[in-house]
C-alpha cells in the first residue's frame, strides 16, 4: 500500500440526502406492532415508519371533504 493515495470524499452537509430527523412519540402497543413486522420482515423499524407514511399520504381521505388527490 505504500505510495497509494488514501482518498477521502468530500461529506454533504447534514439533510443534503433528502431526509429530515425528527421525534415520534407512539403509544407501547404500535411500537410492539412495529417490532413483529420489522423482524418479520428484515426492514428496521425506520423504514417501516416511512413506508406507512408514503402509504397513508397517498390514500388518506378528509373526512367531510375530497381527499389530496
Amino acid at each position: 500500500m505504500a505510495g497509494e493515495a488514501l482518498i477521502v470524499t468530500i461529506k454533504r452537509p447534514k439533510g443534503e440526502d433528502g431526509y429530515r430527523t425528527f421525534s415520534v412519540r407512539l403509544r407501547e402497543p404500535v411500537v410492539t406492532r412495529m417490532d413483529d413486522i420489522s423482524r418479520e420482515t428484515g426492514r428496521s423499524r425506520n423504514e417501516l415508519i416511512g413506508l406507512f407514511l408514503e402509504y397513508a399520504l397517498e390514500h388518506y381521505m378528509l373526512e367531510g371533504g375530497d381527499s389530496h388527490a
